[in-house]
């Protein structure tokens, strides 16, 4: 039998139309969408079945929506398929909102309380930063790990200005997401920088990507703050199968630890490809993406090529992965 380990997508992965297929043919899915829809007095999954895209794609709703889908995805598995988490997977793992996904999937968190704090935790994050301080990039290409990225923020975080008065500013490494793509986030000038750096320097491709904010580096302190007060008033359960938590890359059931690591990773490096070789070391050897999009699969497939990978996020893959078992 195959050790699996269940991973939960994050922002990035939404499209209009996720969901609209589960909720026409599983009761299950209908629930979780309308338990969400209640949860935060919002009509979401019309936003998810018929947009806009601009709608779906603001933090704040993208968060809660990803983690519905996931979350009915997996109430199907397990009411019409007998799929069992606690006996069926070794482990489970999201990146960033999708920690809290994988939180919910193991009992950790309820789906409406889940969708309370990804709401909270959206707004958080679009409210830490102006519009058009900060942003993203993803560097991509052999050989481009998480050492190098880190010396080319190093060297971006510096500039002199017309004085000729050095000044620093902040970019950090916000997610190693292993096969040669790193992510780094920061002040927007420094953004320029790195790519300009990058391309000199040989890197395959170094882009800005279409994100509101800098997510998961310093600049979101102020989200961290809000989410630790909220976190502290929030009951969180023992999960019934460990967490491989992003921060860490370690996995992870005390309650503390993981109301801990959740505030840490609103600042810190989504570990994804540390994360992802813990996993194949603690014995697991097939992946399985539960949630909208193939995203973690491909990422999964480029870390590790001797695991076995699988999206499951529509009927026709519900049907295709309850025929294995």
């Amino acid at each position: 039998m195959p050790v699996q380990a269940f991973v939960f997508p994050g922002q990035g992965s939404q499209s209009v139309g996720m969901g609209r297929d589960l909720a026409e043919a599983f009761a299950p899915a209908r629930e979780v969408f309308q338990e969400v829809d209640e949860a935060l007095g919002q009509h979401l999954s019309k936003l998810m079945f018929e947009g806009p895209m601009e709608d779906l794609t603001r933090t704040d709703n993208a968060q809660p929506a990803l983690m519905a889908v996931s979350l009915a995805v997996l109430r199907v598995l397990e009411r019409e398929g007998g799929v069992d988490i606690r006996r069926d997977v070794a482990l489970v793992a999201g990146h960033s909102l999708g920690e809290y996904s994988a939180l919910a999937a193991a009992g950790a968190l309820g789906i409406a309380q889940t969708a309370r704090l990804l709401r909270l935790r959206g707004n958080a994050m679009q409210a830490a930063v102006p519009p058009g301080r900060g942003g993203m990039a993803a560097l991509i290409g052999v050989g481009m790990d998480m050492a190098r990225a880190a010396s080319l923020c190093a060297e971006a975080a510096t500039y002199t200005d017309e004085a000729g008065k050095a000044h620093k500013q902040i970019i950090e490494v916000a997610n190693d997401n292993g096969g040669g793509q790193v992510v780094v986030a920061g002040e927007m000038a420094a953004i320029d920088r790195v790519i300009d750096l990058a391309k000199a320097q040989g890197v395959k491709r170094a882009l800005k990507l279409p994100v509101s904010a800098p997510f998961h580096c310093s600049m979101m302190e102020p989200a961290a703050e809000a989410m630790r007060q909220a976190l502290d008033a929030t009951g969180i359960n023992a999960p019934v199968v460990p967490v491989v938590a992003n921060v860490t890359a370690a996995k992870v059931t005390d309650p503390a630890t993981i109301r801990d690591l959740l505030v840490r990773q609103i600042t810190g490096t989504v570990r994804w490809r540390e994360s992802v070789d813990a996993m194949v070391a603690m014995g697991v050897d097939s992946f399985v993406e539960i949630g909208a999009g193939k995203v973690l699969a491909g990422l999964v497939r480029r870390i590790n090529g001797d695991v076995a990978t699988r999206s499951v996020g529509t009927p026709a893959d519900i049907e295709a992965y309850l025929a294995t078992r």
